[in-house]
Parts: structure tokens; C-alpha cells; sequence
């Protein structure tokens, strides 16, 4: 079935994000999408009749070739030769049991902190990748780097997702935060709000070189904190990843052991981070995870709509390190997830 110009646009951006493309090149897509979906029907075909699709701001000569092509009824060049270099092929080996059995997401980003795409972008892209749910989580406050929400901002966004969810039933896109653990181990939110929220993650994000025993201290008054649901990227280690140049980072130090009885304690879920750049927590200590006995959500903690399609390189760990399914709250509808974050109970078929 032939693609029109405005799927073709996105098809692009989606295959360039999920290959760690430089972003702006993704965005060009995706911008020049957006500025043709909102024209009225018909428009963009008079427009590329009558050659002036570039006088249009946010669309260049790429991407209005792209348009041409698609109106044409072809598959555009640009979109044939990303399919060709393997840009859809599986991106992992293994996995596919776990993958198949996951209704949802826990860790996304949208435009509103460093995310590259609207909430509404995100959440289309989930419902597309058959996703029943997924969970926002933009950054807080003190992440300012990352446009961190102010419990203003995130109010806010809370009203965005309502409106959203209203029209997209039965998908349910969750409200929740990725919180920065202070160095005192700490939320990074006022708690009243947090409280509020449908998921809350947890990470490290600063003074990640502090000493183990100080870092071990953090990490599990964070974990044991009854509003932390899920840690996020443990290490906060940096490896090189698909399509990624450049330096790592080292992991973290700090007693894996204690903070990962604390999860199980407490019954806060550890993440297995699909980022190809972060694939947190390393075998060694995911292997630690699954015999103290925590809980863990598979997540990408997508920053644009082609990586929500990250899953199978957690999934391939996950299955590799033997991360028993019935644990995994991804695999959850919603109703139990929200029962979960909300009294700590788990499915009675969750071991």
C-alpha cells in the first residue's frame, strides 16, 4: 500500500532515531511533517505540482523530495535506502519471548524536558508499536540541563496527558517523572506531587564519582523512599552504543548487594535501560538483581519517537541473565501497574 507524504516523513525520522542518527537530522523529518500535516487536504499536493513545497519554512529540498516521491505512489529513495542499510532489522538476538509478552514503556521523554518530540508524538508512537500503555517521565527540576519540570510546569503537563487521554482510549499514557536522587538520597520533587503521579523513576544524575559507601547510602534511601517506584540506569554507566562516537563513562561504585536487597525490600522495580549508549545494569550485576529478588521494567528511556522501539535490546538481557518474565511489570496491564505503584502488592502470579 502506498505511503502518504506525511507517513513517509515520519517513517523517515522514526528509522533515523532509532539508529542513533544525529538528531537534527531526524528533526528535519520529523519538522517538515508536522508543517504538512497542518495544511489543509489537498494543499500539499498543489504545492508539489506547482514546485514551491520549499518556499514553506521547516521544509527542504530533502525532504520535499521525499513528499514528491511518496505522491508519486513510489517509495522514496530516502526512505528505500534506510530500509535497505538494515535501519528496521532487529536490533538484537534473542529477546523476542520477553518483547512480546511487554504492554508498556516506564521511562520516556518528550519536548518538554530534553525529549525531541511532543507528548502527543511520544504517545502516537507508542499505541503504534502495539504499546497499552506507556509512562511520561520528564526530568525534574534540578536537572536543568535537561530542561528539568518545575512543579509548575509538571502540573501542567499532567493536564496535557488528561486532554490526551480522553482521545486515545483504550491506550493510557501514564502519568509519572524521572526524579533525580539528591546526594542525600533525597527526591527531587515536592512530595504532595509525586504522590499524584501514576510512576515515578528514579536516578543518579549528579556527583556520580561520590564514594561507595556514600553513593550505597543515596541509592537506598531513594529505593526505600514509599514513593520510588522504579531505579532508573543503576550505574549510570556510558558504553559506546550503536551508531555512538565518542568516550564512555564509568559506572558508579556502590554496594550492589545493599541496594538491590532494598529494591526487593521495598519493592521498588530495578530498570533494565534499553539506551544502545547505556544498557544498564551491566550482566554481572542484573545477574545480582534476579537473585536478591526485585522486580525490573524494560525501558528505553526513549528521547524520540523511533526509540521507544529499543525494547528488544533489553529484552535479549533480560533473557540472557534469566530476569523471570512474571517479574517484569512491563508484562502488567495497567490497573495492576497502577496497584503496584500505589500499595506495593504484585500479581498473584508475579514470583
Amino acid at each position: 500500500m502506498a505511503m502518504g507524504p506525511v507517513e513517509a516523513l515520519e517513517r523517515v525520522a522514526f528509522l533515523l532515531e532509532r539508529t542513533l542518527a544525529p538528531p537534527y537530522r531526524a528533526g528535519a523529518f520529523r519538522t517538515a511533517a508536522q508543517v504538512l500535516g497542518a495544511l489543509p487536504d489537498g494543499e500539499v499536493a498543489e504545492r508539489a505540482a506547482a514546485g514551491t513545497l520549499e518556499s514553506l519554512k521547516g521544509v527542504g529540498p530533502k525532504t520535499a523530495q521525499v513528499v514528491r516521491e511518496a505522491l508519486a505512489g513510489e517509495v522514496p529513495d530516502y526512505l528505500g535506502r534506510l530500509e535497505s542499510e538494515g535501519a528496521a532489522a532487529p536490533l538484537a538476538e534473542g529477546g523476542e519471548r520477553l518483547r512480546a509478552l511487554l504492554r508498556g514503556d516506564c521511562h520516556l521523554h518528550s519536548d518538554w524536558s530534553d525529549g525531541g518530540s511532543t507528548v502527543e508524538e511520544m504517545g502516537r508512537a507508542a499505541i503504534a508499536l502495539g504499546h497499552e500503555w506507556a509512562v511520561l517521565t520528564d526530568h525534574s527540576p534540578r536537572l536543568t540541563v535537561a530542561r528539568g519540570l518545575s512543579p509548575e510546569r509538571l502540573r501542567e503537563q499532567l493536564a496535557v496527558v488528561a486532554e490526551l487521554n480522553e482521545r486515545w482510549a483504550p491506550f493510557r499514557l501514564l502519568t509519572g517523572i524521572e526524579c533525580d536522587i539528591l546526594a542525600d538520597g533525597s527526591l527531587d520533587q515536592e512530595p504532595e506531587l509525586l504522590d499524584q503521579l501514576d510512576v515515578v523513576v528514579v536516578s543518579v544524575h549528579s556527583k556520580l564519582r561520590m564514594d561507595a559507601p556514600a553513593m550505597t547510602r543515596r541509592m537506598v534511601a531513594a529505593v526505600t523512599n514509599p514513593l520510588a517506584d522504579v531505579l532508573g540506569h543503576c550505574t549510570g554507566r556510558l558504553v559506546t552504543g550503536r551508531n555512538r562516537v565518542g568516550r564512555g563513562r564509568p559506572e558508579s561504585q556502590f554496594d550492589a548487594e545493599a541496594v538491590f536487597a532494598a529494591c526487593a525490600e521495598s519493592g521498588t522495580a530495578v530498570e533494565i535501560n534499553s539506551r544502545p549508549e547505556r544498557l544498564d545494569p551491566p550482566r554481572r550485576l542484573l545477574r545480582e538483581a534476579v537473585a536478591a529478588g526485585t522486580l525490573f521494567s524494560v525501558d528505553t528511556d526513549a528521547h524520540a519517537p523511533g526509540q521507544l522501539d529499543w525494547q528488544p535490546l533489553g529484552c535479549a538481557r533480560a533473557e540472557e541473565c534469566e530476569v523471570p518474565a512474571d517479574r517484569v511489570v512491563n508484562t502488567w496491564p495497567a490497573d495492576e501497574l497502577l496497584e503496584w505503584t500505589r500499595t506495593r502488592r504484585v500479581p498473584s502470579r508475579a514470583g
